[in-house]
């Protein structure tokens, strides 16, 4: 237990001795230490938000078809360029084909403008939907109500806010039942949908969604569109996927031997792509802070052998041995008395002074043995000079 006080205090006495030294110190371990927490920790946060906003965007119980797959490289965008565009009559074609498919809505996207009294929106996503939008869990209402099925069958000019949009044209009033124009069409708002945040500073909300008869009127009905398909059980995903896959091809006619002219994809996909296109980048990012964590290691090793180079000996901070044996100008008064009956003349006189010897009928001839015939008690062994006589005390 004293070693390890000691050892303390020794610590301690050399951080209060070197202050800028221990304060670069320290300063090194935060600054390493931190910087490797905070890039791990935004790169699962990215991951997980990410996620999170592919499976509310696709879903993660349905899949969805395109005009074109997920594109990597220019030669796969060159192959994919002259794909036909996606309809409806292939969508009702799908959903006739197999019994495991419950729902497949159609989706086209544009943007324009909104107005409402004298505040404009430009630059908006206008989204039209079918019926079967209500079966898809992306689309949602937090105040007010969905579009009804028979309304987006009859093209009703009714109109589901994305929540960045109905605070922008309306603040703190309710916008249920407000009267909109989109590219200067009316259209009734009937709900909000839930706020979905954003992501790398790009917000989510700003979206409104109507029938898809009401959005091919606005920008026409020849553009692509994407199909959502739901299958009776989210077990039944591949088997749905095939089917749907099938369906396409035999609705556009491709012989065996022809590659498929759509992109099919889940969640899942999205999410591959994206892990498959930073992973490199996270290591990367985890290696350069690994590495400055590993030279401040270094640094601070450094510091510490500097420190302990500078500490004195142990040898040097011992005291001096119990069994020290004193010289011969160092015997007590005792001894001599003891040999020269009491009288303590012969002790104080010149031949006491270190450097000269005493005088052969004095007591100062008495020495001390040497070391080697110490007896163990640390006591020296005196022997008698010759022609001294023995005092009397």
């Amino acid at each position: 237990m004293h070693q390890i006080l000691e050892s303390i205090a020794i610590a301690l006495e050399s951080i209060w001795a070197n202050k800028l030294r221990s304060f670069m110190t320290v300063l090194g371990n935060i600054v390493a230490v931190a910087s490797i927490v905070t890039v791990v920790s935004l790169i699962q946060g990215m991951n997980a938000m990410v996620s999170r906003v592919i499976v509310t965007d696709v879903g993660a119980d349905s899949f969805t078809i395109q005009r074109r797959p997920p594109v990597r490289t220019a030669d796969d965008e060159e192959q994919t360029r002259n794909n036909p565009l996606v309809t409806l009559a292939e969508a009702d074609a799908i959903r006739r084909f197999s019994p495991t498919i419950d729902s497949v809505m159609a989706q086209a996207q544009a943007r324009g403008t909104i107005t409402y009294q004298d505040l404009v929106l430009e630059n908006i996503q206008i989204q039209g939907v079918t019926s079967d939008y209500v079966d898809f869990s992306t689309f949602d209402a937090e105040r007010g109500r969905m579009m009804s099925a028979s309304e987006v069958t009859r093209n009703r000019p009714v109109v589901l806010l994305g929540w960045d949009v109905a605070d922008q044209l309306f603040g703190g009033a309710t916008p249920l039942d407000g009267i909109i124009k989109i590219q200067g069409v009316h259209f009734r708002v009937v709900g909000v949908s839930e706020r979905k945040g954003g992501m790398f500073g790009a917000s989510m909300d700003g979206f409104v969604v109507i029938p898809i008869g009401s959005h091919m009127k606005l920008f026409g009905s020849r553009q692509s569109l994407s199909l959502m398909v739901k299958p009776t059980s989210p077990t039944l995903l591949p088997v749905a996927m095939d089917d749907a896959t099938v369906a396409l091809r035999v609705a556009r006619r491709l012989s065996p031997r022809d590659p498929d002219n759509f992109g099919i994809f889940t969640s899942d996909t999205l999410l591959g792509i994206y892990r498959q296109a930073t992973t490199g980048i996270f290591a990367v990012l985890v290696g350069v802070v690994a590495l400055s964590l590993l030279v401040g290691g270094l640094v601070i090793m450094n510091i510490m052998l500097m420190v302990v180079s500078d500490r004195p000996s142990q040898g040097a901070r011992r005291p001096a041995p119990r069994h020290h044996v004193p010289g011969p100008d160092r015997i007590g008064d005792p001894v001599d008395r003891r040999w020269s009956g009491g009288d303590p003349a012969g002790i104080s006189g010149g031949a006491s002074h270190r450097g000269h010897h005493p005088a052969p009928g004095s007591a100062r001839a008495l020495v001390s043995a040497p070391r080697h015939r110490y007896h163990g008690r640390g006591r020296p062994v005196l022997r008698r000079v010759p022609g001294v006589a023995r005092g009397r005390p």
